[in-house]
């Protein structure tokens, strides 16, 4: 045996379950794709970043039509979470149930929010979260955030209060940054502009990699190989046991051998993933007798959208401190009363950015735009749809067959908060949908039940019809919510742990 558990994948789930475990004692062996992320100067350069693309994926994806494109995403030591904007939000109590939406209603969990609240407060601590309790009017039962909300600068501020003025909620965006020494010499964070989007220079985000995976390779029981890309699952022959994985690396192709695995690939790599296992026991993909193995695919419906006025500059650095969510649980509209999303500020756009994503706009004008505006994220629940899903072409490449839906409430979304920024003092609004190629919020591929014919995971996110095989990337996820999805990955990892430490206590992982 190469280990006792294999988990593939150092993104938000893989990473946390590796260091949940670190003290278990078990020979863990962390597979990643991709190296770690190189620590250099153009980690904050943002022609490099947002234009060149250097460390996104060079591979291209289908559509549901069959044209390519190059999913922005990457592999690295701590996977999405090196570019992630570090909004750490739980999801609130009723996304755990069915919500009713225009489009039609959410699927309900099997678990409630108090079965992941003690593994949210574990998460925000490794993690470094900084909020502010009772600050958000829709947020669930918890208790003090570990670190407190980090501060407004004066610009934002000024926005924050007149976002009260209309009648709004606005409160600190929860931040997985190590600013603990707050503005002490010592603090690892800074307070960039190359935050939201950029990998940490100074390693002071709360990613994977940093959170988790360091951590865990404290422990001598813990390694981790980098370069490994998984092909196959390979199973017993009785198709209920995992027994290797066939893996390609810097030294060719190898068998990697252990008594459980765990899948952490992310929602759309894991079930392709599973459907390049199949075999005599499992013809259409491994756990896929539900026909539910990429299925119900699911990414926030999400645009950006970029308040301009001319007559304030705005000199923000660090920008993106306010999350809203009044239109969180109902649009106020009796006419349409359904929820509409979540809003944040984005990090701040700054001429390098602009001028890298619209290189055919001029530079002055660029400049211009970016020293007069505020930029904001808006967030809409994507819908669970069975046709909405991930699939293997004949020649291996994967396949995203996807509808955007549940498209009324964003555009609704998108309306109300270009009519605040009016009533706030920006003229020029201009907005930006995200398209197929926005794949970080990526969930629901591999979904958890009770009902193995309406599922592939158990309660405990084992896969129904294989005993040694576990999942806990964000494609567990019957509903998506309208919150950045990583912190529930975080913790629903930390859920499963003591799950997998047991089976080994008990004897039961063969």
């Amino acid at each position: 045996m190469d280990a006792d558990l294999v988990i593939i994948g150092s993104g938000a789930g893989g990473g946390t379950l590796a260091r949940a475990l670190a003290r278990s004692g078990l020979s863990i062996l962390i597979l990643e794709r991709g190296p770690y992320l190189p620590r250099e100067k153009v980690n904050w350069d943002a022609e490099t970043l947002f234009r060149t693309q250097r460390y996104h994926t060079t591979e291209q994806w289908r559509d549901r039509k069959g044209n390519l494109f190059h999913p922005v995403t990457g592999y690295h030591v701590g996977g999405n979470t090196k570019f992630y904007g570090a909004a750490v939000l739980r999801r609130r109590e009723v996304d755990f149930g069915t919500r009713l939406h225009e489009r039609g209603a959410t699927v309900a969990w099997p678990i409630t929010y108090h079965d992941l609240k003690t593994h949210y407060d574990t998460a925000e601590t490794w993690y470094y979260a900084h909020g502010l309790k009772g600050a958000d009017p829709t947020e669930p039962d918890r208790g003090p955030y570990p670190y407190p909300p980090m501060d407004h600068e004066p610009y934002i501020a000024t926005v924050a209060e007149n976002l009260e003025r209309l009648g709004l909620h606005p409160f600190p965006l929860p931040l997985a940054i190590n600013r603990v020494a707050q503005a002490l010499p010592d603090s690892p964070c800074i307070r960039c502009d190359t935050c939201d989007g950029f990998p940490c220079l100074v390693h002071a985000k709360g990613d994977s990699e940093i959170s988790a995976v360091r951590p865990a390779l404290a422990h001598d029981n813990v390694r981790l190989e980098t370069g490994i890309r998984v092909r196959r699952l390979v199973t017993d022959a009785a198709g209920s046991h995992i027994m290797a994985v066939d893996a390609d690396g810097p030294n060719g192709s190898r068998r990697i051998t252990a008594r459980m695995f765990v899948l952490s690939a992310g929602a759309v790599n894991s079930a392709a993933l599973l459907l390049a296992s199949a075999n005599e026991r499992h013809p259409m993909g491994l756990g896929n007798g539900s026909d539910h193995v990429g299925r119900n695919y699911m990414c926030h419906l999400n645009t950006v959208c970029i308040g301009i006025d001319p007559r304030r500059r705005n000199p923000t650095v660090f920008q993106k401190t306010i999350g809203c969510n009044d239109f969180y649980n109902d649009s106020g509209d009796p006419e349409f009363p359904y929820p509409l999303g979540h809003i944040q500020n984005l990090g701040k756009l700054t001429p390098a950015i602009l001028k890298a994503q619209r290189p055919m706009i001029p530079r002055w004008l660029t400049a211009w735009a970016a020293h007069h505006s505020c930029d904001w994220w808006l967030s809409t629940e994507d819908l669970a749809d069975p046709e909405n899903r991930v699939t293997l072409d004949r020649d291996g490449v994967i396949r995203i067959s996807y509808r955007a839906n549940n498209e009324a409430a964003h555009r609704r979304l998108v309306s109300r908060w270009r009519s605040i920024l009016r009533h706030l003092g920006y003229p020029f609004i201009f907005t930006q949908r995200m398209g197929i190629e926005a794949v970080a919020h990526q969930v629901g591929t591999l979904r958890f039940g009770n009902d193995p014919k309406a599922s592939v995971l158990d309660l405990q996110c084992r896969a129904h019809e294989i005993d040694n095989l576990y999942v806990v990337d964000g494609s567990f996820m019957p509903s998506i919510a309208a919150v950045n999805p990583s912190l529930t990955i975080m913790a629903n990892a930390l859920r499963i742990a003591p799950v997998i430490a047991a089976r080994f206590s008990d004897g039961t992982a063969a």
